[in-house]
């Protein structure tokens, strides 16, 4: 039976490099027995590859047997679908990059078993950040520390060798540069009945939500609940809100604003953005050009600017890094530069979409007390979405999507 690699991940490693190396037989010491061997890499970078051919250059590569794109599909559905893909190109083994992340806890243990079943032909080289995300059968251990490999006699070892604590005190959450509109009314976003249909399949059935100022909500339900199809109708991207009883930032929705008059409102995180950025920026650049709401910085700061900037680089303690290339930056360091961009206008609305996939049990321990912190000391009303239940995550309010055959239906608890 082929072996089950299980190597720990730590947030200052790249890896999604990391695979690419595997992939060719590296590092030598360990893995050069694959350099004559055929692999394939199952990931969420592997799922947005497939998303930008399919949208640049109408190449339907994952979804071509599926009536939606696959940018309409749901998690789980991409990844089943990108699973499909790679297991016909009949590998000789599997990277796997953090294969759990986004998806719900059945969605997870369908993977598991599938993978499980894999495993007895195929050698499964899993890449996590998560230990409570490593296979059962696993039985080569690595840890992954700075790019640098450590091979483990054990997961209790392995478990030992990796400090999950985050004890690190935050730094105060800088003030705006400008007065933040305190124009608004109480309530941000307000829902009345509003339900959205796709060819003919209500996805979204009679939602009523209220976000008001100053509120830190958790938005949670299964893949394909319809959380995405939710954030877009706050975020005004998605054109189903017309015609619904939607108010968006004291405007009803269709009322003449623009898509850009909701977002000057909304700060946003997901993932994914970090593949957007893609020139040469730095690290302090970076953070400013959120004071712009542009894609890098393309004017010179003021010393204002640059001040505040710093500020929050001490406050995500990456100020050592102010100089370095955005693109040279770990994966945990992106994530934490990200959300300090985000929120450094201090936003009436923070969107955080599944902010903690991919990032080590450390680094995610440090961005959930960030985002406690930034609830305490602001103002801006906070969304969180994730799948996975984030230890110390304090929410006031839980959003809950509940699928039915009608479409899901929304529920609130008081935390």
């Amino acid at each position: 039976m082929p072996n089950t690699y299980a190597i720990l991940v730590d947030y200052e490693s790249q890896i999604e490099h990391l695979a690419k190396q595997i992939c060719k037989g590296e590092p030598h010491e360990h893995f050069s027995f694959l350099q004559s061997k055929k692999g394939a890499v199952f990931s969420n970078a592997e799922i947005e590859r497939f998303i930008w051919e399919e949208e640049q250059h109408d190449v339907r590569g994952l979804a071509e047997h599926r009536p939606q794109r696959l940018r309409s599909l749901s998690s789980g559905e991409r990844k089943k679908a990108l699973l499909e893909h790679v297991l016909l190109q009949k590998p000789d083994f599997l990277v796997l990059v953090n294969p759990f992340d986004n998806l719900d806890t059945t969605s997870q243990e369908d993977l598991k078993k599938r993978l499980h079943t894999i495993s007895q032909s195929i050698a499964l080289i899993q890449l996590l950040s998560r230990t409570e995300d490593i296979l059962a059968n696993s039985n080569v251990f690595f840890s992954c520390t700075s790019n640098k490999l450590s091979a483990h006699t054990g997961i209790e070892e392995l478990k030992k060798y990796v400090n999950s604590s985050s004890s690190t005190a935050i730094e105060t959450i800088p003030p705006p540069l400008y007065d933040v509109d305190s124009d608004f009314e109480e309530n941000l976003i307000l829902f009345k009945d509003v339900s959205v249909h796709y060819d003919g399949r209500c996805i979204l059935n009679q939602i009523n939500w209220t976000i008001k100022k100053n509120q830190f909500w958790q938005l949670l339900g299964p893949n394909g609940s319809g959380k995405t199809t939710l954030l877009t109708l706050i975020t005004g991207d998605n054109h189903k809100g017309y015609g619904e009883d939607l108010t968006l930032f004291g405007r009803k929705k269709g009322s003449g604003e623009s898509v850009w008059d909701i977002k000057e409102h909304i700060g946003y995180f997901t993932p994914s953005m970090i593949d957007q950025f893609r020139g040469y920026h730095s690290a302090i650049h970076m953070l400013v050009s959120g004071l712009h709401d542009s894609v890098g910085l393309y004017q010179e700061p003021t010393d204002a600017e640059l001040k505040l900037a710093e500020a929050w680089l001490k406050v995500i303690q990456l100020e050592n890094q102010r100089e370095k290339q955005f693109r040279e930056l770990s994966n945990g360091q992106k994530r934490l530069l990200m959300l300090a961009r985000a929120m450094i206008k201090h936003p009436p609305l923070l969107i955080l979409d599944e902010p903690t996939a991919g990032l080590d049990d450390t680094t995610a321990q440090f961005f959930v007390k960030l985002v406690n912190k930034i609830a305490e000391e602001s103002t801006t009303a906070i969304v969180f979405v994730s799948h996975r239940k984030e230890v110390g995550l304090n929410p006031n309010f839980i959003f809950e999507l509940q699928p039915h055959d009608s479409g899901s239906t929304g529920k609130i608890h008081v935390v």
